[in-house]
Protein backbone atom coordinates (compact mmCIF):
# COMPACT_ATOMS: atom_id res chain seq x y z
CA UNK A 1 0.00 0.00 0.00
CA UNK A 2 1.04 3.65 -0.19
CA UNK A 3 2.27 5.56 2.51
CA UNK A 4 0.92 8.89 2.12
CA UNK A 5 3.66 9.89 5.68
CA UNK A 6 4.10 9.69 9.30
CA UNK A 7 1.61 11.71 11.33
CA UNK A 8 2.29 12.51 15.05
CA UNK A 9 -0.56 11.06 17.17
CA UNK A 10 -0.63 14.42 19.59
CA UNK A 11 0.27 17.19 17.88
CA UNK A 12 -1.25 16.12 13.98
CA UNK A 13 2.20 17.08 12.63
CA UNK A 14 3.47 14.93 9.38
CA UNK A 15 6.97 13.66 8.49
CA UNK A 16 7.64 11.92 5.37
CA UNK A 17 7.69 8.03 5.27
CA UNK A 18 11.14 7.48 6.73
CA UNK A 19 13.31 5.84 9.70
CA UNK A 20 11.71 8.17 12.58
CA UNK A 21 9.11 7.36 15.58
CA UNK A 22 9.01 10.47 17.83
CA UNK A 23 7.53 14.03 16.48
CA UNK A 24 10.45 16.55 17.07
CA UNK A 25 7.88 19.24 18.13
CA UNK A 26 5.84 17.76 20.84
CA UNK A 27 7.62 13.99 21.02
CA UNK A 28 4.25 12.27 20.76
CA UNK A 29 3.93 8.95 18.73
CA UNK A 30 4.29 8.69 15.26
CA UNK A 31 1.65 6.60 12.82
CA UNK A 32 1.63 5.84 9.32
CA UNK A 33 -0.93 7.40 7.34
CA UNK A 34 -2.20 5.76 3.94
CA UNK A 35 -3.65 6.62 0.25
CA UNK A 36 -6.54 5.36 0.66
CA UNK A 37 -7.59 6.13 -2.79
CA UNK A 38 -4.67 3.79 -4.00
CA UNK A 39 -5.99 0.93 -2.47
CA UNK A 40 -8.49 -1.60 -4.50
CA UNK A 41 -9.11 -4.54 -3.38
CA UNK A 42 -11.33 -7.18 -2.75
CA UNK A 43 -12.27 -10.29 -0.60
CA UNK A 44 -11.46 -12.67 -3.53
CA UNK A 45 -8.26 -11.15 -4.13
CA UNK A 46 -6.93 -11.66 -0.49
CA UNK A 47 -8.22 -14.94 -0.38
CA UNK A 48 -6.30 -15.73 -3.50
CA UNK A 49 -3.29 -14.11 -1.72
CA UNK A 50 -0.28 -16.39 -0.38
CA UNK A 51 -0.73 -18.41 2.76
CA UNK A 52 0.68 -16.27 5.04
CA UNK A 53 0.07 -12.07 5.90
CA UNK A 54 1.71 -11.65 2.27
CA UNK A 55 -1.95 -11.83 1.57
CA UNK A 56 -2.50 -8.61 3.51
CA UNK A 57 0.13 -6.76 1.52
CA UNK A 58 -2.63 -4.07 0.19
CA UNK A 59 -3.11 -3.06 3.85
CA UNK A 60 0.24 -2.88 5.09
CA UNK A 61 2.98 -0.11 4.91
CA UNK A 62 5.29 -1.51 2.36
CA UNK A 63 6.18 -0.43 -0.84
CA UNK A 64 7.50 -3.07 -2.53
CA UNK A 65 6.08 -6.94 -2.11
CA UNK A 66 9.29 -8.58 -3.13
CA UNK A 67 10.80 -6.82 -0.11
CA UNK A 68 7.45 -8.37 1.95
CA UNK A 69 8.19 -12.03 0.13
CA UNK A 70 12.30 -11.80 0.71
CA UNK A 71 11.02 -12.19 4.85
CA UNK A 72 8.20 -14.12 4.26
CA UNK A 73 8.55 -17.17 6.45
CA UNK A 74 4.55 -18.27 6.65
CA UNK A 75 3.41 -16.47 9.44
CA UNK A 76 -0.37 -16.33 9.96
CA UNK A 77 -2.99 -18.37 8.20
CA UNK A 78 -3.34 -20.14 11.34
CA UNK A 79 -6.89 -20.38 11.56
CA UNK A 80 -9.47 -19.81 13.65
CA UNK A 81 -10.03 -22.42 16.32
CA UNK A 82 -13.41 -22.62 17.67
CA UNK A 83 -13.11 -23.14 21.28
CA UNK A 84 -16.36 -25.01 22.39
CA UNK A 85 -15.21 -26.81 25.59
CA UNK A 86 -13.77 -23.33 26.75
CA UNK A 87 -17.25 -21.82 25.98
CA UNK A 88 -18.93 -24.38 27.91
CA UNK A 89 -16.74 -24.11 31.29
CA UNK A 90 -17.29 -19.89 30.88
CA UNK A 91 -20.76 -20.11 30.02
CA UNK A 92 -19.97 -18.09 26.81
CA UNK A 93 -21.71 -18.66 23.89
CA UNK A 94 -19.20 -18.50 21.11
CA UNK A 95 -15.11 -18.55 21.62
CA UNK A 96 -13.04 -18.06 19.19
CA UNK A 97 -8.56 -18.56 19.75
CA UNK A 98 -6.52 -17.04 16.85
CA UNK A 99 -3.86 -19.03 17.74
CA UNK A 100 -0.39 -17.19 16.88
CA UNK A 101 1.60 -19.85 19.11
CA UNK A 102 2.25 -22.12 15.75
CA UNK A 103 3.81 -18.77 13.72
CA UNK A 104 7.18 -19.85 12.44
CA UNK A 105 8.90 -18.46 15.70
CA UNK A 106 5.87 -19.74 17.69
CA UNK A 107 4.50 -15.82 18.47
CA UNK A 108 2.74 -13.13 17.07
CA UNK A 109 5.79 -11.05 16.79
CA UNK A 110 6.35 -12.53 13.41
CA UNK A 111 3.48 -10.51 12.60
CA UNK A 112 5.39 -7.45 13.06
CA UNK A 113 8.32 -7.83 12.80
CA UNK A 114 8.29 -9.68 8.71
CA UNK A 115 6.08 -6.12 8.31
CA UNK A 116 9.28 -3.98 10.20
CA UNK A 117 12.14 -6.06 8.40
CA UNK A 118 10.32 -5.95 5.22
CA UNK A 119 10.55 -2.06 5.48
CA UNK A 120 13.45 -2.26 6.46
CA UNK A 121 14.95 -3.59 3.49
CA UNK A 122 12.78 -0.95 1.15
CA UNK A 123 14.84 1.32 3.51
CA UNK A 124 18.28 -0.34 2.80
CA UNK A 125 19.35 -0.32 6.27
CA UNK A 126 22.70 -2.44 7.10
CA UNK A 127 21.39 -4.08 10.26
CA UNK A 128 18.47 -4.62 12.12
CA UNK A 129 17.22 -5.07 16.03
CA UNK A 130 15.26 -4.48 18.67
CA UNK A 131 14.81 -4.22 22.38
CA UNK A 132 12.86 -7.48 24.21
CA UNK A 133 11.78 -9.32 26.53
CA UNK A 134 11.79 -12.91 24.52
CA UNK A 135 9.68 -13.59 21.68
CA UNK A 136 10.35 -10.34 19.86
CA UNK A 137 14.39 -11.50 20.31
CA UNK A 138 13.44 -14.48 18.70
CA UNK A 139 11.44 -13.23 15.84
CA UNK A 140 13.96 -10.49 14.79
CA UNK A 141 16.69 -12.68 14.62
CA UNK A 142 14.58 -15.48 12.62
CA UNK A 143 13.52 -12.51 10.01
CA UNK A 144 17.50 -10.94 9.93
CA UNK A 145 18.76 -14.60 8.82
CA UNK A 146 15.82 -15.17 6.36
CA UNK A 147 17.12 -11.31 4.94
CA UNK A 148 20.21 -12.29 5.12
CA UNK A 149 20.95 -9.25 7.95
CA UNK A 150 23.34 -8.77 10.98
CA UNK A 151 20.80 -8.74 13.96
CA UNK A 152 21.15 -6.71 17.50
CA UNK A 153 19.49 -8.17 20.51
CA UNK A 154 18.91 -6.38 23.08
CA UNK A 155 17.38 -8.07 26.17
CA UNK A 156 17.05 -7.60 30.10
CA UNK A 157 18.98 -10.54 31.77
CA UNK A 158 15.90 -11.86 33.52
CA UNK A 159 13.67 -13.59 30.78
CA UNK A 160 13.01 -17.35 30.04
CA UNK A 161 16.43 -19.37 29.53
CA UNK A 162 14.24 -21.45 26.45
CA UNK A 163 13.38 -17.73 24.55
CA UNK A 164 17.69 -16.75 24.87
CA UNK A 165 18.05 -20.46 23.29
CA UNK A 166 16.01 -20.54 20.79
CA UNK A 167 17.08 -16.80 19.80
CA UNK A 168 21.02 -17.75 19.81
CA UNK A 169 20.13 -20.51 17.11
CA UNK A 170 19.75 -18.03 14.59
CA UNK A 171 23.25 -16.48 15.53
CA UNK A 172 22.05 -12.91 16.27
CA UNK A 173 24.24 -10.57 17.79
CA UNK A 174 22.40 -10.63 21.80
CA UNK A 175 22.99 -8.34 24.47
CA UNK A 176 22.29 -8.55 28.12
CA UNK A 177 21.42 -5.66 29.97
CA UNK A 178 21.69 -6.26 33.70
CA UNK A 179 17.95 -4.65 34.16
CA UNK A 180 14.30 -4.66 33.50
CA UNK A 181 12.95 -4.27 29.94
CA UNK A 182 12.61 -0.37 30.13
CA UNK A 183 16.84 -0.25 30.88
CA UNK A 184 17.48 -2.63 27.53
CA UNK A 185 15.23 -0.42 25.45
CA UNK A 186 16.63 2.87 26.50
CA UNK A 187 20.31 1.21 25.66
CA UNK A 188 18.95 0.09 22.26
CA UNK A 189 17.65 3.16 21.33
CA UNK A 190 20.94 4.97 22.16
CA UNK A 191 22.47 2.13 19.86
CA UNK A 192 20.00 2.60 16.52
CA UNK A 193 20.30 6.38 16.86
CA UNK A 194 24.42 6.39 16.89
CA UNK A 195 24.62 3.83 13.97
CA UNK A 196 21.93 4.17 11.94
CA UNK A 197 20.38 1.18 11.59
CA UNK A 198 16.43 -0.24 11.54
CA UNK A 199 15.21 -1.23 15.33
CA UNK A 200 12.00 -2.74 14.77
CA UNK A 201 9.95 -1.57 18.02
CA UNK A 202 11.58 1.65 18.21
CA UNK A 203 12.88 3.47 15.19
CA UNK A 204 10.67 1.62 12.95
CA UNK A 205 7.89 1.20 15.28
CA UNK A 206 5.24 3.47 13.25
CA UNK A 207 6.01 0.05 10.37
CA UNK A 208 5.96 -2.56 13.15
CA UNK A 209 2.46 -1.62 14.75
CA UNK A 210 0.62 -2.23 11.73
CA UNK A 211 1.44 -5.73 11.59
CA UNK A 212 -0.67 -6.42 14.76
CA UNK A 213 -3.85 -5.49 12.46
CA UNK A 214 -2.83 -8.39 9.83
CA UNK A 215 -4.51 -10.13 13.51
CA UNK A 216 -7.93 -8.45 12.85
CA UNK A 217 -7.92 -9.07 9.21
CA UNK A 218 -7.24 -12.82 9.65
CA UNK A 219 -9.70 -12.90 12.23
CA UNK A 220 -12.59 -11.36 10.26
CA UNK A 221 -11.75 -13.37 7.20
CA UNK A 222 -11.86 -16.49 9.31
CA UNK A 223 -15.23 -15.50 10.16
CA UNK A 224 -16.84 -15.30 6.70
CA UNK A 225 -15.47 -11.27 7.07
CA UNK A 226 -17.36 -10.24 9.96
CA UNK A 227 -16.27 -8.77 12.75
CA UNK A 228 -16.62 -10.10 16.24
CA UNK A 229 -18.37 -8.81 19.28
CA UNK A 230 -15.52 -8.57 21.83
CA UNK A 231 -11.98 -9.12 21.91
CA UNK A 232 -9.43 -10.57 24.45
CA UNK A 233 -5.97 -9.25 23.79
CA UNK A 234 -3.31 -8.98 25.89
CA UNK A 235 -1.71 -6.04 26.86
CA UNK A 236 2.02 -4.79 27.03
CA UNK A 237 2.70 -1.39 25.63
CA UNK A 238 -0.19 -1.23 24.50
CA UNK A 239 0.25 -0.78 20.75
CA UNK A 240 -1.37 -4.04 19.40
CA UNK A 241 -3.87 -3.66 21.04
CA UNK A 242 -5.40 -0.48 19.15
CA UNK A 243 -3.44 -2.06 16.28
CA UNK A 244 -5.94 -4.91 16.27
CA UNK A 245 -8.74 -2.09 16.79
CA UNK A 246 -7.51 -0.15 13.72
CA UNK A 247 -7.59 -3.26 11.72
CA UNK A 248 -11.35 -3.83 11.85
CA UNK A 249 -11.46 -0.42 11.02
CA UNK A 250 -9.55 -0.34 7.95
CA UNK A 251 -11.21 -3.67 6.99
CA UNK A 252 -14.81 -1.41 7.44
CA UNK A 253 -12.75 1.74 5.75
CA UNK A 254 -12.65 -0.66 2.33
CA UNK A 255 -15.77 -2.54 2.55
CA UNK A 256 -14.43 -5.70 3.13
CA UNK A 257 -16.74 -5.96 6.51
CA UNK A 258 -20.08 -3.93 7.18
CA UNK A 259 -19.23 -2.99 11.00
CA UNK A 260 -16.13 -2.51 12.61
CA UNK A 261 -18.18 -1.90 16.15
CA UNK A 262 -16.17 -4.55 18.13
CA UNK A 263 -15.59 -4.24 22.02
CA UNK A 264 -11.81 -4.14 23.09
CA UNK A 265 -10.92 -5.76 26.10
CA UNK A 266 -7.18 -6.37 27.60
CA UNK A 267 -5.30 -8.82 29.76
CA UNK A 268 -2.30 -7.01 31.55
CA UNK A 269 -0.87 -8.92 34.89
CA UNK A 270 -2.06 -8.02 38.39
CA UNK A 271 -0.19 -4.12 38.98
CA UNK A 272 0.97 -3.25 35.80
CA UNK A 273 -0.38 0.36 34.30
CA UNK A 274 -2.62 -0.06 31.55
CA UNK A 275 -5.63 -2.45 33.32
CA UNK A 276 -5.09 -0.90 36.78
CA UNK A 277 -6.06 2.30 35.02
CA UNK A 278 -8.82 1.02 33.38
CA UNK A 279 -9.76 -0.68 36.58
CA UNK A 280 -9.61 2.17 38.98
CA UNK A 281 -10.70 4.68 36.46
CA UNK A 282 -7.37 6.35 37.14
CA UNK A 283 -5.04 7.86 34.88
CA UNK A 284 -1.97 5.37 33.49
CA UNK A 285 1.46 5.62 35.88
CA UNK A 286 4.58 4.00 35.64
CA UNK A 287 5.18 0.96 38.29
CA UNK A 288 9.28 0.89 38.78
CA UNK A 289 9.37 -2.31 40.55
CA UNK A 290 7.40 -5.11 39.26
CA UNK A 291 7.47 -9.24 39.26
CA UNK A 292 5.47 -11.18 37.21
CA UNK A 293 6.21 -14.63 35.60
CA UNK A 294 4.70 -13.16 32.75
CA UNK A 295 7.52 -11.86 31.52
CA UNK A 296 6.66 -10.74 27.60
CA UNK A 297 4.28 -8.74 29.68
CA UNK A 298 5.93 -6.72 31.89
CA UNK A 299 6.48 -3.41 30.71
CA UNK A 300 6.12 -1.13 33.54
CA UNK A 301 6.34 2.25 31.60
CA UNK A 302 4.04 1.32 28.22
CA UNK A 303 4.30 3.69 25.76
CA UNK A 304 0.94 3.33 24.15
CA UNK A 305 -0.59 3.23 27.84
CA UNK A 306 -2.64 6.04 27.74
CA UNK A 307 -3.84 5.16 24.18
CA UNK A 308 -4.90 1.61 25.13
CA UNK A 309 -7.11 2.16 27.95
CA UNK A 310 -8.88 5.35 25.61
CA UNK A 311 -9.42 2.71 23.26
CA UNK A 312 -10.86 0.43 25.78
CA UNK A 313 -13.33 2.61 27.37
CA UNK A 314 -14.72 4.08 23.57
CA UNK A 315 -15.36 0.81 22.82
CA UNK A 316 -17.55 -0.20 25.84
CA UNK A 317 -14.36 -3.17 26.64
CA UNK A 318 -12.76 -3.48 30.03
CA UNK A 319 -9.29 -4.95 31.26
CA UNK A 320 -8.60 -7.60 33.54
CA UNK A 321 -5.67 -8.30 35.72
CA UNK A 322 -4.84 -12.08 37.09
CA UNK A 323 -2.42 -12.39 39.75
CA UNK A 324 0.58 -15.05 38.69
CA UNK A 325 -1.83 -18.46 39.96
CA UNK A 326 -4.17 -17.15 37.61
CA UNK A 327 -2.43 -16.96 34.56
CA UNK A 328 -0.88 -20.65 35.61
CA UNK A 329 -4.65 -21.51 35.85
CA UNK A 330 -5.16 -19.99 32.73
CA UNK A 331 -2.70 -21.77 30.49
CA UNK A 332 -4.12 -24.55 32.16
CA UNK A 333 -7.80 -24.54 31.12
CA UNK A 334 -6.76 -23.35 28.17
CA UNK A 335 -4.46 -26.81 27.89
CA UNK A 336 -7.31 -29.03 29.18
CA UNK A 337 -10.13 -27.45 27.15
CA UNK A 338 -8.92 -26.93 24.10
CA UNK A 339 -5.46 -29.01 23.74
CA UNK A 340 -3.28 -25.92 22.76
CA UNK A 341 -0.66 -24.96 25.29
CA UNK A 342 0.38 -21.44 25.73
CA UNK A 343 2.95 -19.27 27.44
CA UNK A 344 2.21 -16.68 30.54
CA UNK A 345 1.02 -14.01 28.35
CA UNK A 346 -1.37 -16.52 26.93
CA UNK A 347 -2.19 -17.65 29.86
CA UNK A 348 -3.57 -14.03 30.99
CA UNK A 349 -5.41 -13.40 28.55
CA UNK A 350 -7.19 -17.02 29.20
CA UNK A 351 -7.49 -16.14 32.68
CA UNK A 352 -8.33 -12.51 31.78
CA UNK A 353 -10.93 -13.84 29.46
CA UNK A 354 -12.54 -15.88 32.74
CA UNK A 355 -11.81 -12.78 34.84
CA UNK A 356 -13.73 -10.83 32.52
CA UNK A 357 -16.48 -13.42 32.49
CA UNK A 358 -16.96 -14.04 35.73
CA UNK A 359 -17.14 -9.86 36.07
CA UNK A 360 -19.86 -9.73 33.90
CA UNK A 361 -18.34 -7.89 31.28
CA UNK A 362 -18.56 -10.49 28.17
CA UNK A 363 -21.61 -11.21 27.84
CA UNK A 364 -23.20 -15.03 27.48
CA UNK A 365 -24.59 -14.22 23.93
CA UNK A 366 -21.36 -12.64 22.09
CA UNK A 367 -18.66 -14.03 19.85
CA UNK A 368 -15.38 -13.45 21.32
CA UNK A 369 -12.03 -14.10 19.92
CA UNK A 370 -9.07 -14.48 22.19
CA UNK A 371 -5.94 -13.57 20.81
CA UNK A 372 -3.52 -16.11 22.29
CA UNK A 373 0.87 -14.92 20.90
CA UNK A 374 2.92 -17.77 22.18
CA UNK A 375 3.90 -20.94 22.77
CA UNK A 376 4.01 -22.50 26.43
CA UNK A 377 7.45 -24.24 25.34
CA UNK A 378 8.76 -20.73 25.50
CA UNK A 379 8.18 -20.71 29.03
CA UNK A 380 8.58 -24.24 30.37
CA UNK A 381 10.85 -23.41 32.82
CA UNK A 382 8.74 -20.54 34.58
CA UNK A 383 5.84 -23.11 34.53
CA UNK A 384 7.27 -26.21 35.57
CA UNK A 385 7.34 -24.31 39.03
CA UNK A 386 3.83 -24.67 39.30
CA UNK A 387 2.90 -28.26 38.00
CA UNK A 388 3.71 -31.17 39.96
CA UNK A 389 5.01 -34.70 37.98
CA UNK A 390 3.63 -37.86 39.49
CA UNK A 391 6.17 -40.41 41.15
CA UNK A 392 6.67 -43.46 38.85
CA UNK A 393 5.47 -46.63 39.81
CA UNK A 394 7.12 -50.11 38.61
CA UNK A 395 5.71 -51.49 35.44
CA UNK A 396 2.94 -53.32 37.46
CA UNK A 397 -0.98 -53.63 36.96
CA UNK A 398 -1.77 -54.27 40.66
CA UNK A 399 -0.10 -51.17 41.18
CA UNK A 400 -1.64 -49.05 38.92
CA UNK A 401 -5.35 -50.44 40.08
CA UNK A 402 -3.79 -49.25 43.17
CA UNK A 403 -3.11 -46.28 42.34
CA UNK A 404 -5.68 -45.39 39.92
CA UNK A 405 -7.97 -46.09 43.27
CA UNK A 406 -5.86 -43.64 45.57
CA UNK A 407 -6.50 -41.05 42.45
CA UNK A 408 -10.31 -41.50 42.50
CA UNK A 409 -10.36 -41.43 46.70
CA UNK A 410 -8.44 -38.17 46.43
CA UNK A 411 -10.94 -36.76 43.48
CA UNK A 412 -14.00 -38.03 45.47
CA UNK A 413 -12.84 -36.36 48.55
Amino acid sequence: MTVDCLRCRECGREYPAEIRNTCEACFGPLEVVYDWDDVDVTREEIEDGPASIRRYVDLLPVENEDSFAQVDLGTGRNGLHRADNLADELGIDEVYILNDSVNPSFSFKDRVTAVAVARAIDFGVDAIGCASTGNLASSVAAHAAKADLPAYIFIPDTIEEGKITQTLAYEPEIVPVDGNYDDANRLATEVADDNGWGFVNINLRPYYTEGSCTMAYEAAEGLGWESPDHVVHPMAAGASLLSVKRGYENLERLGLIDDSDVRMSGAQPEGFPIARAVRDDAPVEPVDDYETLAHSLAIGNPADGFYAKDAINETGGYAADPDDDAIVEGIKLLASTEGLYTEPAGGTTIAGLKQLADEGHIGEDETVVVNITGNGLKAEETVSQYVDVPESISPSLTEFENRNKEDKKVTAQ
